[in-house]
């Protein structure tokens, strides 16, 4: 187990060495940060003393050194746009991504495990027909037509829910949350139903294929022969088995809903790390976007290592194949 966990955290380590060239490669040659920063007026002299001051007379080595040792203390320079430290820029917009991010993975994970199971068991009722030819919405509809869909229903049709913002935050000093209050859960809806939607239909389709299948194995034929009740086989066989290829797809949509809410928060006008990202490449704000790069990459990277390790726990085929090496 230690040494697993150990090999994936060196994996771990090179891909974000990779990702850390790739977004410094942005800070050294996308636009010109020192023009940026000083304007088009600025004197030559100006100009010359700022590159001294950030460095970038150094050789390339010295420069992306310094950018590794300053992306390791979460440093990533200043917004060419807002003139603020970037980490404090993404800081301040990462609770309402992250609470956007886990409401959404929670209500696919719960709905879809839900539906698959229902649908796997019930292979030709009425309503499982229903469920899977509303699943295909989900799949087939771009994210931000299913937004403006459900904006218009419920927000200005029936005037149920707001269109736009988080609503009120409280501040609890190191996180701002919008979960405690009336507004910022009747904001929080329809931007978790948008970004859920696609992951929901994805997980409900893997289950039902997966349950089916297992249903099938001789070992279900075998606890049915035994006299075991329907429960126990479909839920303490069946759906124990089903769950362990769920898992890493659940990971790894997680991430994916981390990374690319950008289009929900643009609809919905959510202040997260996405819509910070958009407005930073409108003007080539080149330290936000390297930090945004470095930042999708970490989750990314924490996300896989957490699925392969319960992916290890979950499934003994994997323990008996390593032991058996």
């Amino acid at each position: 187990m230690l040494s697993f966990i150990l090999k994936r955290l060196v994996q771990s380590v090179v891909v974000m060495l990779v990702v850390a060239l790739i977004a410094f490669m942005l800070f050294r040659y996308v636009g010109d940060p020192v023009a940026s920063m000083l304007g088009q007026e600025s004197r030559i002299q100006d100009h010359d003393a700022l590159r001294e001051r950030l460095g970038l007379n150094d050789p390339f080595y010295v420069q992306f050194a310094n950018f590794i040792s300053n992306a390791v203390r979460g440093e990533f320079g200043i917004s060419y746009r807002l003139q603020q430290p970037v980490s404090e820029l993404i800081a301040s917009r990462l609770p309402a991504t992250i609470e956007l991010a886990f409401a959404s993975a929670l209500m696919a994970l719960v709905i879809g495990v839900t539906l698959g199971v229902m649908s796997a068991l019930k292979p030709r009722s009425i309503a499982t027909a229903l469920v899977m030819t509303l699943s295909l919405v989900g799949v087939s509809l771009p994210t931000f037509l299913i937004g403006i869909g459900l904006i218009y229903v419920f927000a200005v049709e029936l005037q149920w829910l707001p269109s736009f913002g988080r609503g009120a935050v409280v501040d609890l000093g190191w996180w701002k949350t919008g979960l405690l209050t009336e507004s910022g859960l009747r904001s929080l809806i329809l931007p978790a139903i948008t970004l859920s939607l696609f992951q929901l239909t994805l997980i409900m389709r893997l289950v039902r294929a997966e349950m089916l299948e297992v249903l099938r194995q001789d070992y279900i034929k075998f606890a049915r022969a035994r006299g075991l009740s329907a429960r126990t086989i479909n839920f303490g066989h069946a759906l124990k088995n089903t769950l362990v290829p769920v898992i890493t797809i659940t990971g790894l949509q997680l991430g994916s809903v981390i990374a690319f809410a950008i289009v929900t928060e643009t609809v919905f006008q959510w202040p997260g790390v996405g819509s910070l990202f958009v407005n930073s490449v409108q003007v080539v704000d080149v330290p936000v976007m390297a930090a945004y790069l470095m930042f999708i990459a970490f989750v990314f990277v924490v996300i896989n290592l957490i699925v392969d390790i319960l992916y290890y726990v979950v499934d003994p085929r994997l323990r008996i194949g390593r032991a058996a090496q």
